[in-house]
């Protein structure tokens, strides 16, 4: 277990990832409330600890992206999307991420994890949208998901199929 002291934290933390759990303790907090805290969360951790294994293990088993590929594939699937409805962007980049599929910049800029492509084509046309939705409304709100709905219907319910490829990130 890794203790963290963070200024900006308003409560104590607890994140699994694949080598260790890390604990933010906020200014406030005493090391040792974090300690009780974390032992009064022991089986949620070890039920976590045990699931980021099983990611680890299936990511482990996916087969290697060449970014050139990855690049080629993206870059014409969202340019299709984009044209089929109307969106406007303008650089895509493509990257190996750990925590994001995708991302829109202020610019219209858009990033795109290259593990999109160990997705259903269904899901990666998804986030492929989702971020297109983000050059017209920059925030996750209720405009946003309205938006989103005209292009993906149940874009909600579609957004959390996304969580049982969580271990392509990782």
């Amino acid at each position: 277990i890794k203790y963290v002291g963070n200024n900006r934290a308003k409560r104590i933390i607890i994140s699994v990832k694949p080598e260790f759990v890390r604990v933010v303790i906020p200014k406030r907090q005493s090391f040792k409330n974090a300690q009780k805290f974390v032992e009064s969360r022991l089986e949620w951790i070890k039920k976590n600890k045990n699931k980021m294994e099983l990611q680890t293990q299936k990511k482990q088993e996916l087969p290697e992206i060449d970014r050139k590929v990855a690049r080629k594939v993206l870059c014409r699937r969202i340019g299709e999307l984009a044209q089929l409805h109307n969106f406007v962007y303008n650089r895509v980049s493509i990257r190996k991420q750990k925590t994001r599929w995708g991302s829109c910049s202020s610019k219209n800029n858009i990033n795109l994890n290259m593990n999109l492509l160990h997705l259903p084509p269904e899901l990666m046309d998804y986030v492929l949208l989702h971020e297109l939705v983000h050059t017209r409304v920059k925030n996750h709100g209720k405009e946003f998901w309205n938006e989103l709905d005209t292009v993906v219907p149940n874009s909600r319910q579609v957004d959390r199929k996304l969580k049982d490829y969580q271990y392509c990130l990782i």
